[in-house]
């Protein structure tokens, strides 16, 4: 079907006004109060915004993909934003804890060493392996992001945030999956909320990588270990009662 079916609704609210009157009680939380531009037009939103964000106009900030009348509202481009934080959140979770649990690439010693791969802290390992392998990650991600700003441009106010043009309607879709609207939009509220705990869980893994200086299943594994007094009849008590 047409990329537009897919379209999230255009309302009112879901543009921003900077003059948005906050509404006591969330979904989200059991005290505070959110900006009616949380109409709940968009997938995951439950009303939680203290800060007022989404009353700010942040497309039109500094934006010079910005187009007076044929762009997305300030919420959508807010989302614009979770949505690629939230999916290179993920990725950085899996590659925090891939390594520990499946290994690591071989390497050689005409690229990098042998041990070029083997570092198991990602930020020590910046520091191991070749050059040529973090300028890949960095062109791959720029790919990404330039066939983003491409659609962003192509469909203006009809934007289907976060298409990057991969398993979205009329885009790369090698596994054929053919979504109705409606499942269509469960499928978009699981994604952000697999985003917002990636965006969690990858702060946790990077402090907790800075602060140990060691991976993270190696700093699980001990926790499922028995000490050795456990085996012991009595373990409970006091060591030498």
């Amino acid at each position: 079907g047409s990329a537009a079916a897919f379209a999230p609704a255009q309302t009112g609210k879901a543009s921003t006004a900077l003059n948005a009157n906050f509404i006591e009680g969330t979904r989200a939380l059991p005290f505070g109060s959110s900006p009616d531009t949380l109409d709940g037009s968009l997938p995951g939103d439950v009303g939680f915004d203290p800060i007022g964000f989404s009353t700010a106009p942040f497309a039109s900030f500094n934006n010079p993909l910005y187009v007076e009348g044929d762009f997305m509202s300030d919420l959508e481009w807010l989302r614009e934003a979770e949505l690629a934080h939230g999916r290179i959140a993920q990725l950085a979770v899996v590659g925090f804890v891939w390594p520990g649990l499946f290994g690591t690439f071989p390497g050689s010693d005409e690229f990098g060493g042998a041990d070029a791969y083997s570092e198991l802290n990602p930020f020590k390992a910046l520091t191991t392996v070749p050059e040529s392998a973090i300028y890949q990650i960095i062109g791959g991600m720029a790919w990404f992001e330039y066939q983003r700003v491409i659609r962003i441009r192509e469909q203006g106010a009809n934007r289907v945030v976060g298409d990057i043009g991969i398993g979205y309607p009329g885009g790369f879709n090698p596994f054929n999956i053919d979504y109705s609207p409606e499942e269509y939009a469960e499928k978009q509220l699981q994604e952000i909320k697999h985003c917002r705990l990636a965006m969690i869980g990858a702060f946790g893994l990077i402090c907790q990588a800075a602060n140990s200086g060691t991976d993270v299943v190696s700093q699980l594994s001990p926790a499922f270990a028995a000490p050795e007094y456990a085996a012991k009849a009595g373990y409970f008590l006091p060591q030498g009662i």
